[in-house]
């Protein structure tokens, strides 16, 4: 293939993204200016092969990774002290007294709770299907994973949305490891979310990484957002779906995916 001049694919909110062939290496790279960062660049190899995936890795790396790459770049995670005391000026402003017994402990609590409900913000979402494997002898079907529950934040409220996931893929030469699935979905639902973003970031993310013939992923959640506040519906429940490839484009596929979801869907 012959040597590529850089092209800038994306500048926008997230920052910018161009990509170029790197000829020694035989692989595509991508370099990342992150908004707001202080850092110049950072450069990283891409699995795309052609052009066209490889700007459409690289988008999707920037707009899903800058959030963590912004934290990690310029390190800008407050100390835990001053969370703790932000956890104290929202008792005060609800109305108590923090310093009272029962609530004493409350921001050590509350911190400790946030570690675990955000801990996707740690983790590369890029790594979890990093390996994968090509030895699947004659299987050319539909590879599926259903109700996966996850618990997630809405980012408007930062109260809980809950539900399941059902991710599918229809394999063209390599495959994923069964539990990489499910991480994939806890990476992304560990994070403050909207559940369309959560649905097309894992799809983007399987179809990019596997390079499969196609990925579904349909999402259902229950929104405290609109439960315990505002309009005040405890029983509705929220659906989103992405397809691409054969399931979009083939009715077949996406009939047979339907069908093996269909029982979970209708509970």
């Amino acid at each position: 293939m012959p040597k590529k001049p850089k092209v800038e694919v994306y500048r926008g909110v997230y920052g910018a993204a161009s990509i170029r062939w790197n000829e020694r290496a035989d692989v595509w790279e991508a370099t990342f200016v992150v908004e707001g960062t202080a850092a110049n660049h950072y450069t990283q190899p891409l699995k795309a092969r052609t052009e066209e995936l490889a700007a459409q890795e690289a988008t999707a790396m920037l707009r899903d990774e800058s959030q963590q790459t912004f934290m990690k770049l310029r390190r800008r995670r407050p100390p835990r002290e001053e969370a703790l005391e932000a956890v104290r000026t929202l008792l005060a402003y609800a109305g108590d007294n923090p310093n009272r017994e029962g609530l004493v402990d409350t921001p050590d609590r509350v911190v400790r709770a946030y570690d675990e409900f955000f801990s996707g913000y740690q983790q590369s979402s890029w790594e979890v299907l990093s390996t994968s494997f090509s030895e699947t002898g004659s299987y050319d079907e539909m590879v599926a994973l259903t109700d996966i529950e996850f618990h997630s934040h809405c980012e408007h409220h930062m109260v809980p949305f809950v539900g399941v996931a059902h991710v599918a893929y229809f394999p063209d030469k390599t495959v994923a490891g069964i539990s990489k699935l499910a991480r994939l979905v806890e990476v992304y639902a560990r994070r403050l979310q909207i559940q369309e973003k959560m649905t097309t970031q894992i799809a983007d993310n399987l179809q990019i990484t596997l390079q499969p013939k196609g990925v579904a992923v349909v999402i259902e959640g229950h929104h405290m957002c609109m439960s315990s506040r505002g309009v005040g519906k405890q029983r509705a429940k929220m659906k989103t779906s992405c397809m691409t490839g054969v399931f979009r484009d083939d009715p077949t596929v996406r009939a047979e995916f339907f069908s093996l979801i269909g029982n979970s869907i209708r509970t």
